[in-house]
């Protein structure tokens, strides 16, 4: 395609120029662009595709980057960065070097507040617009959240003060119906009830005006209205929750008619008071894939644009658990599962299905999910949280206080461990390590492999006590090396026993690992590898199997501090260990997108930097 329109846009202002026509065919090019990089890159198809015309129409209306406009989650920002001057790099994005899948503040100026996770635009922008008025800046700040964020607590916290700002703060509340999984809980039902009545913001606005044309009592009369707690009142000034907050609410608006959603958003631009304008959109619009299932397109990888089926259908660690899970649920009917708007993305579709009564889905609310699942826990069920690694960061407090301090037995399923590769910086899960360390009397197992994960998952839920933890990568198992049978749960030795240098790792850096042993064979040299499956408590067993050896390397696909390798080094000094022991983890500092391949080479967590690391250790102290 040519895009004719689009590839002309070098900023907001090309935007403002053009005819409705015009609006219509850029729109259309745009959607064209969106399947054809994410069919190639992946990414997230679903949520772009449904905020184009949007998106469009901010542009037009407000002057940014003078105006701030702040994406909730950020996912949705992709049209964002064609229309801000980024169209020639569009098919960089979440590639290595290339744009980032979400905003980033150090990419654009157009870019007012990085983001990656939900709930936090509201936040933000209130921050932003507060900063504007204390600098007498009389430009706009927009808000950009859509309804499966509504379902996040920090949301809430933010309307509660957004009431008492002045002016020039909006909320642009996209309400697609569907957060990843479909939106769950009293706000999608209000939102709802909203959708089917638009009539009473237009009847309030013609009482208004009608009152108001009455010579000497019109307005009296609507201030005595106003005041009044009559169900007269309730019938022609029906507040919502959002009025009640301190927000002036307009709409519902078609978010896909271009005309409508320009003059909305031009009479929010002119309200005195903070202003929530309600976007009715359909999430996948214009891609008949995406349509009908938005939540597979939500965040995919590459596919075929004809059919829609993905490049790549291997098995993955998130379908053996959900499969798993449902196994040891029919066995035992205390075992729950709950998830935290991600039912199809940690593999509990079929749970949700066989098990609908054991089955809890809140919303994106992950810290009402840890504490919600202690209380199943508390009261004799065995509740499994289903959680990305990157998500399960906000619920720290709660697994400290409600679940670690009382000795409530919690099991973790901590999907998309270690490197998530093109999401970035907001969703590499590098940190659930180092978290889970510090909490005192907790389990955490990181297997390398399916029967691995299936066993640690058994045992977590029924051999351990208190807060127990799995956790595994995104994407498939590595092969097995030749003899190697059943991943254990506490620890496997592989390879050369009278080897100077043992290697430590666990989860998939193993298989890296065992390429490095066979790179380092080639060479004639001898290498050992102890791989831990169980990596809190380190068994102590393995700690005086690895005291024996003068060179110790450790690879960690986690951060430095607070990791398993420096525990695993104060172990190692309470044998008195004097060898040589070096690190390699990622040593203070946020790991960039890009693919997972080279984003384990780029931190030496691959098979030729393992070798290398081994050879040039033994080099320097032969």
């Amino acid at each position: 395609m040519s895009y004719e329109i689009l590839s002309k846009i070098e900023s907001p202002a090309d935007v403002k120029a053009l005819s409705a026509e015009q609006l219509d065919q850029l729109c259309d090019e745009i959607r064209e662009k969106l399947i054809d990089v994410v069919s190639v890159n992946g990414g997230h198809l679903s949520s772009n595709l449904g905020v184009v015309e949007l998106t469009v129409a901010l542009h037009r209306v407000f002057d940014c980057p003078a105006d701030s406009v702040v994406f909730d989650v950020g996912h949705q920002s992709y049209t964002h960065k064609m229309l801000t001057g980024r169209f020639n790099e569009i098919d960089t994005i979440r590639r290595e070097g290339g744009l980032s899948g979400f905003p980033k503040r150090c990419e654009s100026e157009y870019d007012a507040f990085n983001a990656g996770h939900a709930s936090t635009s509201i936040s933000a922008a209130l921050g932003i617009a507060k900063a504007k008025l204390l600098t007498g800046d009389p430009s706009y700040t927009i808000a950009v959240i859509g309804d499966g964020s509504l379902t996040g607590g920090m949301a809430y916290e933010g309307l509660n003060n957004a009431g008492q700002h002045k002016k020039n703060f909006i909320v642009i509340l996209n309400d697609n119906r569907m957060s990843i999984s479909r939106n769950v809980g009293a706000m999608a039902r209000y939102l709802s009830s909203i959708r089917l009545q638009p009539w009473y913001r237009r009847l309030k606005r013609g009482t208004e005006r009608a009152l108001s044309k009455i010579p000497l009592l019109g307005r009296p009369i609507g201030n005595v209205l106003k005041r009044s707690k009559s169900k007269v009142k309730h019938v022609m000034y029906r507040h919502t929750i959002f009025d009640k907050l301190g927000l002036s609410y307009y709409g519902p608006v078609d978010g896909h008619n271009m005309e409508e959603l320009t003059n909305a958003l031009n009479t929010v631009k002119q309200s005195k008071d903070p202003a929530l304008l309600h976007v009715v959109t359909k999430k996948g619009k214009g891609y008949k894939y995406a349509e009908d299932d938005s939540a597979y397109y939500h965040g995919v990888g590459s596919f075929n644009i004809d059919t829609g089926e993905p490049i790549s259908s291997d098995k993955n660690f998130s379908a053996v658990f959900g499969e798993k899970l449902c196994e040891l649920a029919q066995a035992d009917q205390r075992v729950c599962a709950v998830t935290a708007a991600m039912r199809t993305g940690t593999g509990l579709v079929d749970f949700a299905k066989l098990y609908r009564d054991r089955f809890f889905d809140v919303g994106i609310a992950e810290e009402h999910a840890v504490t919600f699942a202690a209380g199943l826990a508390v009261n004799g069920l065995l509740p499994v949280f289903a959680v990305y690694s990157t998500f399960l960061q906000r619920s720290y407090d709660q697994l400290i206080h409600d679940v670690s301090m009382q000795h409530a037995h919690l099991v973790l399923g901590i999907d998309r461990a270690g490197v998530v590769g093109e999401d970035g910086e907001t969703h590499q899960g590098l940190f659930d390590v180092s978290m889970l360390n510090a909490i005192p009397d907790t389990t955490i197992y990181s297997p390398c492999y399916f029967d691995g994960l299936e066993s640690a998952l058994t045992a977590a839920l029924f051999d351990c006590e208190g807060l127990a933890a799995v956790r595994y990568p995104r994407g498939s198992e590595g092969t097995k090396p030749e003899g190697y049978t059943i991943e254990n749960l506490n620890y496997d030795i592989i390879g050369d026993k009278d080897a100077d240098t043992l290697l430590i790792t666990y989860g998939r850096l193993f298989n890296e690992a065992v390429e490095a042993r066979q790179i380092l064979q080639q060479q004639g040299k001898k290498l050992c590898i102890l791989k831990l499956c169980r990596i809190k408590p380190i068994d102590e067993n393995a700690v005086r199997f690895a005291a024996d050896y003068p060179y110790i390397r450790f690879f960690e696909e986690g951060m430095a501090s607070g990791g398993t390798a420096q525990l695993f080094r104060t172990m190692l000094d309470d044998l008195s260990y004097s060898g040589d022991y070096q690190i390699t983890a990622v040593d203070d500092r946020y790991v960039p997108h890009a693919s997972v391949k080279n984003t384990l080479k780029n931190l030496g967590f691959d098979a030729a930097s393992m070798a290398r690391a081994v050879q040039q250790s033994e080099e320097v102290s032969g």
